[in-house]
């Protein structure tokens, strides 16, 4: 399998690329490992790679993030990774797994020593190459899932949130990170310039950000956009381009990236109201 990862990286230009490539083969190889020792069962696929795998999303990810589906039954957080470091292992990739799981979000930093030196990456053997995996052992109510079979260098049959409640936990890291994140903007602007995409699940939404001591207004149909709108318009925006660039499949789709363009994808779809929200929401 380390062929094919150097087969895959060499013909990409630049060694940004290569590297985000070889994030993504390993953040695959990972999900086929979690796959195999059962962590489906009650792991739910979310976030920022679950987008990048399952809608082509043209940014990449770092961290797999899940939630568990039963929080009732453990997550089981030690033995999976630890099958999974086992099956890396076997294939010759030096890796260590430092795991967290005195919190809520059990976390697990897997580091991959040498490979980038392996595949001419880094000038330094010791340079590592890490994945993070988390999983919420206490997740907000509401969220609703279904499985999607895939082929991303290997095949796997993903449980994840739905469309909506993927939106919600974005909407909800984005009022809720008490520091601006160029990727959650960039995901929020590829989210709603789809018309096919579905409006947010308000109750996951809501739940979440109570969880989280929310003290602005509850979030309804009628109100998530104006909400949301007045929360972006303090953002630098230049710093959040920049922020996000580096990890685009096309570094100039950052310019993409501006108030304007978010206000215009959260002004209301019913004629009625665009006046007024024009005239309230224009800069």
């Amino acid at each position: 399998m380390k062929d094919y990862l150097r087969q895959w990286v060499a013909g990409a230009p630049g060694e940004l690329l290569k590297r985000s490539l070889t994030r993504e083969y390993l953040q695959a190889r990972m999900l086929q490992a979690l796959q195999d020792s059962g962590a489906f069962l009650n792991w739910v696929f979310h976030g920022g790679t679950a987008l990048r795998f399952l809608y082509a999303m043209p940014r990449y990810s770092e961290d797999l993030d899940f939630s568990l589906l039963d929080p009732s039954k453990k997550s089981g957080f030690h033995t999976i990774l630890g099958a999974a470091h086992r099956m890396f292992e076997a294939e010759g990739y030096q890796l260590s797994i430092k795991v967290n799981d005195r919190k809520t979000v059990h976390s697990g930093f897997v580091r991959f020593q040498g490979l980038l030196y392996e595949l001419g990456l880094s000038g330094r053997p010791s340079e590592t190459l890490s994945i993070k995996v988390e999983v919420d052992t206490h997740p907000p109510q509401g969220a609703r899932w279904e499985t999607t079979l895939i082929r991303r260098h290997v095949t796997l049959n993903l449980p994840h949130h739905d469309k909506a409640s993927l939106l919600a936990g974005k909407l909800h890291a984005i009022l809720s990170r008490p520091y601006v994140k160029g990727r959650d903007l960039y995901d929020l602007v590829w989210y709603l310039s789809d018309p096919s995409w579905p409006a947010p699940n308000l109750e996951l939404l809501h739940n979440a950000l109570a969880q989280t001591g929310w003290k602005g207004p509850r979030l309804t149909a009628p109100t998530w956009k104006r909400v949301l709108s007045e929360h972006l318009k303090p953002i630098d925006w230049r710093q959040a381009r920049q922020d996000v660039a580096p990890f685009l499949e096309r570094e100039s789709d950052s310019a993409l990236l501006t108030l304007e363009n978010c206000l215009k994808l959260l002004r209301p779809s019913d004629p009625s109201l665009v006046s007024r929200w024009t005239k309230e929401q224009d800069p």
